[in-house]
């Protein structure tokens, strides 16, 4: 283990070395926010992770196209780009678009690098990671897809232990020091063992120890399910993760506030709801395929819930589907459309809306909502599902209204006398104002258009703040 050990550092050094040839400027840390809620840089300016799921960037892409699809990303918001280094379609035996597999006789001890630029699977990772942090973007890095240590389903094989994963691990940290990454580890794959458990444990140390504690780490778990389950108090956790999953009802993402209030308090975020144009609840005879109105909702229900940030995904992009690809689970078009499908634009718009309000103070808050005669109505259930947010000093409350249906709200958790109310459309992100009023008792609000799929953010401002237009700034970036 002592020469394997030194083997690996030497070729670190160099693979480093090279990585940085493309790009080596400076790039913002993050770290979790002094209340533990949120995520922020050195700086303390807040951080909205704004996720897409590229689980299959690295291995099915070129350069050219990883270039076409991380510009899109970039120009839509999006500030996290999660994609998978051990991919989960075959990625130990299928080659990657230059030919080129990760690991040696599938052996994670020994990665497949090779001395120079631009002739192994890890220089085509590094182009990836560089592009991105020329964009912006942050890499939501998963060392390996979940099948490769347990083998729930997928093409597996089972190819790591503690010892293996460890040195995985550090070699990751080592070559990706200095870089715009935020390790996820998990992939979609339940612990059910405490070697399970183990592995994990062991993948976090070498990351640890090879990084020196530079990013960021988490745990990616399979559907309806959340890292907190298994790993929320131990010390490499720095904030849960959840896949709320492919369904389009609430219950599901009721999960986050679940989340959100465990103690000790930990950041919270759903990294992989309901995708669009994907299978509802994997059921398509029955239920069809989502639209953007199933992937925005979840969006609202997780940040007014309490999340940090958000995950967008494409049932297309995940996969890289083209039509010369074994299609997983019905795509709809090839990823290069897919990456303009509307709900992918929609996202930033939630993003926007956060970042013009203070955004650390932020609570959830399901008291702003005037339940009625009829729950079910409001604050309602399924994909009807009313929710709200506010920051602790009520100088802003948010409700979103998923639906065109009167609602009505406490206006005591508005701090001053007068109020200055709006709509904000999550459609296209503009703000409409609705004027002064002052602040008096319960009041009645009706979105300006009744139809289902046509929701709405109510943004409620104490007037004396003079906050600009809902959606006017994103003081959340990168």
């Amino acid at each position: 283990m002592t020469s394997f050990k030194i083997s690996v550092l030497s070729l670190s050094v160099v693979s480093t070395l090279a990585a940085c040839v493309a790009v080596c400027a400076p790039v913002p840390r993050l770290r979790v926010s002094e209340n533990r809620r949120f995520l922020v840089n050195d700086d303390d300016k807040p951080f909205f992770y704004l996720g897409d799921t590229a689980w299959e960037l690295f291995h099915r892409l070129n350069r050219e196209e990883a270039t076409r699809y991380l510009e899109n990303r970039a120009r839509k918001g999006f500030t996290v780009i999660q994609a998978v280094a051990l991919a989960e379609l075959d990625g130990l035996n299928v080659p990657n678009a230059y030919g080129h597999r990760p690991l040696v006789d599938n052996d994670p001890a020994r990665p497949a690098a090779v001395e120079g630029p631009g002739n192994d699977y890890w220089d085509h990772v590094d182009y990836v990671v560089n592009k991105a942090e020329q964009l912006g973007l942050f890499i939501g890095f998963l060392p390996t897809w979940g099948d490769k240590w347990n083998k729930k389903w997928g093409v597996g094989p089972e190819i790591f232990t503690p010892q293996n994963a460890e040195a995985y691990g550090e070699w990751l940290g080592r070559r990706y020091r200095g870089r715009p990454i935020i390790w996820i580890l998990g992939g979609d794959r339940p612990i059910e063992t405490d070697g399970h458990k183990e592995i994990i444990r062991a993948m976090a140390r070498g990351l640890r120890r090879g990084d020196g504690g530079e990013h960021l780490i988490t745990f990616h778990p399979t559907g309806g399910r959340g890292s907190a389950e298994w790993f929320h108090e131990e010390e490499w956790l720095d904030f849960n993760m959840r896949q709320n999953g492919h369904v389009a009802e609430y219950d599901r993402y009721a999960a986050t506030r679940a989340d959100y209030d465990r103690m000790p308090a930990k950041p919270v975020i759903d990294g992989e709801p309901i995708y669009e144009d994907h299978p509802v609840s994997f059921r398509p005879k029955e239920m069809g395929h989502s639209i953007a109105a199933d992937v925005r909702r979840p969006l609202y229900w997780d940040l007014f819930g309490g999340a940090f940030g958000h995950t967008y995904g494409h049932h297309s992009v995940w996969q890289m589907w083209q039509p010369d690809r074994k299609p997983v689970n019905g795509p709809l078009m090839p990823w290069h459309e897919a990456i303009d499908q509307p709900g992918a634009a929609q996202m930033q718009f939630g993003r926007r809306l956060l970042g013009s309000r203070p955004f650390l103070t932020r609570v959830p808050d399901e008291s702003v909502l005037v339940d009625a005669d009829v729950k079910t109505s409001v604050p309602g259930a399924g994909r009807y599902r009313f929710l709200a947010t506010r920051d602790v000093d009520g100088t802003y409350a948010m409700v979103y209204a998923p639906v065109g249906r009167r609602f009505k709200v406490r206006m005591s958790v508005i701090s001053g006398s007068r109020v200055q109310a709006w709509w904000f459309n999550p459609r296209n992100g503009k703000a409409t104002a609705m004027g002064e009023f002052s602040n008096i008792g319960d009041r009645e609000f009706a979105p300006p258009d009744p139809g289902e799929h046509l929701d709405w953010v109510l943004v409620l401002d104490d007037a004396a703040k003079g906050y600009p237009p809902p959606g006017a700034t994103a003081n959340t970036g990168p």
